[in-house]
């Protein structure tokens, strides 16, 4: 993101800093642990819904169909339904997502380089006291 002036002259759909701007649904919206996970995860090839929820730890049968679900509306994944007996059905990331992906791939490896910087800091922090 770049500085205010720049944000200014972007459309208002665009401009994060607008309460009803489309931007700034769309961060809401992909800028969840489960959805970055996801995509993580779909960055490796496509995945049945059985493998993610495997490969995720932690994550509801119901959080990953919300998140796949909104993933696919917002034109990051792609849902390939086999007609075959029981249905299978395949999620892949589009080019869209692939190239989150790439973001979320810097977002993991300086969570990694700051990990223990991060840690230190949150067991030396110590609450101000109440007003």
């Amino acid at each position: 993101m770049g500085t205010r002036k720049e944000i200014g002259q972007l459309p208002p759909e665009a401009d994060l800093a607008r309460a009803d701007s489309l931007a700034r649904e769309i961060f809401s919206d992909v800028a969840n642990k489960w959805a970055f996970l996801i995509i993580e995860f779909l960055g490796q090839g496509t995945m049945r819904f059985s493998e993610l929820r495997n490969e995720i730890g932690g994550i509801s049968h119901k959080m990953l169909a919300q998140n796949l679900r909104m993933l696919e509306r917002n034109g990051l994944v792609e849902r390939t339904i086999h007609a075959t007996v029981p249905p299978r059905v395949d999620y892949t990331l589009t080019d869209a997502g692939d190239d989150l992906r790439r973001v979320v791939d810097g977002m993991c490896g300086w969570t990694q380089r700051h990990l223990r910087h991060i840690e230190a800091s949150r067991n030396g922090f110590r609450e101000p006291p109440a007003d």
